[in-house]
């Protein structure tokens, strides 16, 4: 068991696993990988036994349409006590993120999201205040990460017990703010990408010919997706000041001056991007769109539809949720002897 260092008064985890994460339309035009509702009550299960270590006194999770927590829970192995959000479901994205506003006014000390970049930027909406695990269950995720549950359960437990401050083992995660006739209309975490296409239809982005252009705050040359393309243009992490912005050159675009990068754009589709221009982003500093017939798509869906009469800005800010390092954490800890019986 983890020493207790301090006093814990109702340490408290909460859990939120989007069971429709891995299932949208990139599974069936790319590679896309899906991750069934067994493994998900698997990574739930195993977060729950990390947790135990950690005496954390209680998990809260929201209900979802596959009882993936519940299910997690149901096993002889389990002891920490775990209740539902009493809330009455929709089973939209709306759900997550009305749980996420529901934990951060119970109090909730770390948040374990099991999801894609969507999930978690619904999360964002709800609250930027609680440390965030996220474990990546999603297609092309940029924001979680590939973590093994039980590890994810101990790092969430320390920073909700106390034991390890979110200073030591966290990184605020930055945001791009969506500002259409003045008024802040949604954010993104990772990518807001200006769509050709009209309708949002099935909402996810695969096909780079529909992209006049796209605002990063990461490029990561070792992610998928439209960071990835970044990335191969000046790699930005999470911890890394300011984000990029990116215009791709259309069909009938002049050839000289272009940059052409050949990137993995979705799972298991390597190809050229050719970029006309790009720039980087200023935290707190406007950027306009041309005015036009478009979609948004933020983290990779499709979001808004937008018309020449939308005047609409991005901006960049360092104002989302603090990203525990499950690795840094889990150093720390050892470090500090969290790990030794007394």
């Amino acid at each position: 068991m983890v020493r207790a260092l301090v006093a814990l008064s109702m340490a408290t985890v909460g859990i939120i696993a989007n069971p429709a994460a891995s299932k949208d339309i990139r599974r069936l035009v790319a590679q896309g990988r899906v991750v069934p509702d067994w493994e998900k009550v698997n990574t739930v299960r195993r977060a729950l036994i990390g947790l135990q270590s950690t005496e954390v006194d209680k998990v809260v999770a929201m209900p979802d349409s596959g009882n993936l927590c519940r299910r997690a829970a149901d096993d002889s192995g389990i002891s920490i006590p775990l209740e539902m959000l009493p809330m009455s479901p929709l089973y939209t994205e709306g759900d997550t993120t009305r749980a996420a506003a529901m934990m951060a006014e119970m109090g909730v000390g770390c948040l374990i999201t099991l999801g894609g970049d969507g999930t978690n930027r619904a999360v964002a909406v709800g609250t930027n205040r609680i440390p965030v695990v996220a474990i990546s269950t999603g297609t092309n995720n940029i924001f979680p990460v590939m973590v093994e549950g039980t590890l994810a359960g101990i790092a969430a437990g320390l920073i909700a017990s106390g034991l390890l401050s979110a200073s030591d083992a966290a990184v605020v995660s930055k945001t791009l703010h969506i500002h259409v006739n003045g008024a802040p209309t949604e954010l993104a975490l990772v990518d807001v990408a200006v769509s050709r296409e009209r309708y949002v239809a099935t909402r996810a982005i695969w096909d780079l010919r529909t992209v006049y252009e796209v605002f990063l705050t990461r490029a990561e040359p070792a992610g998928i997706g439209l960071s990835s393309i970044g990335g191969r243009l000046h790699p930005l992490s999470l911890a890394d000041v300011g984000g990029l912005h990116y215009r791709l050159a259309g069909p009938d675009a002049d050839p000289d001056g272009a940059t052409t990068v050949i990137a993995p754009v979705g799972p298991g589709m390597v190809e050229p991007a050719t970029i006309a221009r790009w720039d980087l982003l200023r935290e707190g500093v406007p950027v306009p769109l041309e005015r036009r017939y478009c979609t948004i798509a933020l983290d990779g869906e499709r979001s808004l539809v937008l018309s020449p009469d939308d005047a609409v800005e991005i901006v960049l800010a360092r104002d989302g949720p603090p990203v525990v390092q499950v690795q840094r954490a889990l150093l720390r800890a050892a470090q500090l002897g969290l790990f030794n019986h007394p």
